[in-house]
């Protein structure tokens, strides 16, 4: 099963559209703490609405506890950022993928780019600087989904 994982997100509702869509697609959420609010369930289910029932959702309180869990897991850490050399459509997906997406207002830390087994970047028009998160992982999601056969019909 893909993964989506949160690197210390900053705002409610870009988490909350996060899990809405983790939820619909099927993949997996990794919530790495701390992050910028309250991520009590009380929290999530007002930004996730009804859709946090649909969802798996797993915390960890540290980068470093995060790391431990999917170095154990045998899962490849993709990350999506603008410091990416690779065009996100340019990779080769499998089904093992925890995808990561940065805080919104500053991305990762270098020790995490060093972490990642791959850097993928959405390539944009001059003079643009990024999309916001969620529909970023929107994008990075559901080309690994296309890719690994995860879109079935019902």
């Amino acid at each position: 099963m893909l993964r989506l994982a949160l690197f210390q997100p900053d705002i409610p509702q870009n988490t909350g559209t996060m899990l809405r869509l983790a939820a619909c697609l099927g993949a997996a959420v990794e919530i790495i703490e701390p992050a910028g609010f309250d991520v009590s369930d009380r929290h999530l289910r007002r930004s996730g609405l009804d859709y946090l029932d649909h969802v798996t959702i797993t915390r960890h309180c540290s980068f470093s506890a995060f790391e431990a869990w999917r170095r154990e897991a045998g899962l490849r850490l993709v990350l999506a950022t603008t410091a990416g050399a690779l065009p996100y459509t340019d990779l080769a997906y499998g089904p093992d993928d925890c995808l990561l997406v940065g805080r919104e207002s500053a991305g990762v830390p270098e020790a995490v780019h060093a972490a990642a087994d791959a850097r993928v970047v959405i390539p944009l028009r001059a003079g643009l600087r990024s999309l916001n998160v969620a529909v970023a992982a929107a994008m990075i999601l559901g080309e690994a989904m296309r890719q690994t056969g995860g879109f079935r019909h019902p």
